[in-house]
């Protein structure tokens, strides 16, 4: 069963999804390959701190972020990984390390790669490390409203 609030809010709004059950799995590409979706539209979710404000990041499972570049394109000095002790407690109804990228149920800005956005369709963590929800990219953007970024991934 997907985290508590995104299921909700999910059925609140009417979206169209699919949620695909999958065997244990903790890294972006394992549940990727699992839930037998593209790396490309699997977005992995990664906890930042710019400044001193928790955020959230959506890319795909395949590329990794460089801080660097997100720190460019925000106009700060000061961009880290959040740590799991920072973050735990702000997602109560998921398991460590499967937030789903909807920062807004959580208070956190959601910051979208573009490549992930030029996607038809996205597929991300439901809350646990056995489920996957897959929807349209432009109903995902829709209830989250993420800024899009041009992110140099690697």
């Amino acid at each position: 069963m997907p985290a508590k609030f995104l299921q909700a809010f999910l059925d609140n709004q009417g979206a169209k999804y699919v949620t695909v059950s999958h065997s244990l799995a903790y890294t972006a590409p394992e549940v990727a390959a699992s839930a037998h979706v593209s790396g490309r539209d699997f977005a992995k979710t990664v906890i930042v701190m710019i400044e001193d404000q928790m955020a959230m990041v959506a890319l795909p499972a395949n590329r990794q972020l460089v801080l660097s570049e997100l720190c460019e394109l925000l106009d700060t000095s000061h961009v880290r990984l959040a740590t799991e002790a920072e973050y735990r407690d702000v997602f109560p109804d998921c398991e460590v390390g499967a937030m789903p990228p909807f920062g807004h149920l959580y208070g956190l800005m959601t910051y979208v790669t573009a490549n992930l956005a030029d996607e038809p369709e996205i597929a991300f963590n439901g809350g646990t490390h056995t489920e996957v929800i897959k929807m349209a990219y432009e109903d995902f953007e829709r209830l989250v409203k993420p800024t899009v970024l041009d992110f140099v991934t690697t």
